[in-house]
């Protein structure tokens, strides 16, 4: 398959403020192809600059060198060819379910009619027919993230952006979005990039793990997934194959972990 999403070169510096200035270099030279359709998930130490990537991506901010090209064109900005979904919900507290899931359709310019249709439409696809009307007090954190979820895919990006979005969740919860969001993105083809810190997670929702350094983060390995239909396994998690997975990307991980501590006391002793 082609790559929809190609990282080419990426680097991203941040001036440091205070008095001695410089610049704080978050990726560094990051190489990477998605296929159109693919579900592919970043983990890496903290501070390791995945969500800079998701932001760079989503074109909240801009490559200091490299480029980032989707569907072969450089991304220069933010577009409705792409939707983010954060950890934080960020429902309007006014407005119902469905209102919530319009909004996104309001600033397209979706005619009304149009959108509460496309709006129920989406809040079935995550599970929440009969809860349109509620607003996000009288909700669960799992309903508002459905909320957040439909209301990112109404307006029909070719890409969703997941940064760490199930992180504020109980474990039961969190578990049962996962196959939840593995259920829409089988539905509805999106391709998508999840960041998370959970080893367990990525495993379970990655078609493909791309592990990153600690700072500044680089590709060190991508760890490509496969475990069938999670779906429908038997207490997937628990399996050899799922165990296999899980402690290669955590050895991967732990290397890099203690690499940036021992690079943190040998800057502190000095």
């Amino acid at each position: 398959m082609s790559a929809q999403i190609s990282f080419r070169g990426v680097t991203k510096t941040f001036p440091v403020r205070g008095r001695a200035g410089g610049e704080f270099l978050a990726v560094d030279a990051v190489d990477l192809e998605i296929a159109a359709g693919e579900f592919t998930v970043l983990v890496g130490p903290s501070g390791c600059g995945k969500s800079t990537l998701l932001d760079l991506l989503g074109g909240l901010t801009t490559p200091t060198t490299g480029e980032i090209l989707l569907d072969g064109r450089p991304v220069t900005g933010p577009g409705l060819d792409r939707s983010t979904v954060f950890q934080q919900y960020a429902l309007l507290p006014w407005r119902s379910a469905q209102g919530n899931v319009e909004f996104g359709l309001e600033a397209v310019g979706v005619p009304r009619r149009q959108r509460a249709a496309r709006a129920r439409e989406y809040l079935d696809l995550v599970g929440l027919t009969g809860f349109e009307d509620r607003h996000p007090h009288e909700l669960s954190g799992g309903m508002r993230q459905r909320v957040a979820i439909a209301r990112s895919l109404a307006y029909d990006p070719g890409v969703l952006l997941m940064d760490e979005p199930f992180a504020a969740l109980d474990a039961q919860t969190r578990e049962s979005l996962q196959d939840e969001l593995l259920g829409i993105w089988e539905r509805t083809g999106k391709t998508v990039l999840f960041i998370t810190h959970g080893i367990e997670e990525a495993v379970y929702l990655g078609q493909r793990v791309a592990v990153l350094t600690s700072r500044p983060g680089r590709v060190k390995e991508i760890v490509p997934i496969d475990l069938g239909d999670r779906r429908e396994a038997q207490d997937l998690r628990s399996s050899p194959e799922f165990a296999r997975y899980r402690h290669e990307i955590w050895t991967l991980l732990h290397d890099e972990v203690s690499r940036a501590q021992r690079l943190e006391r040998e800057v502190s002793a000095a």
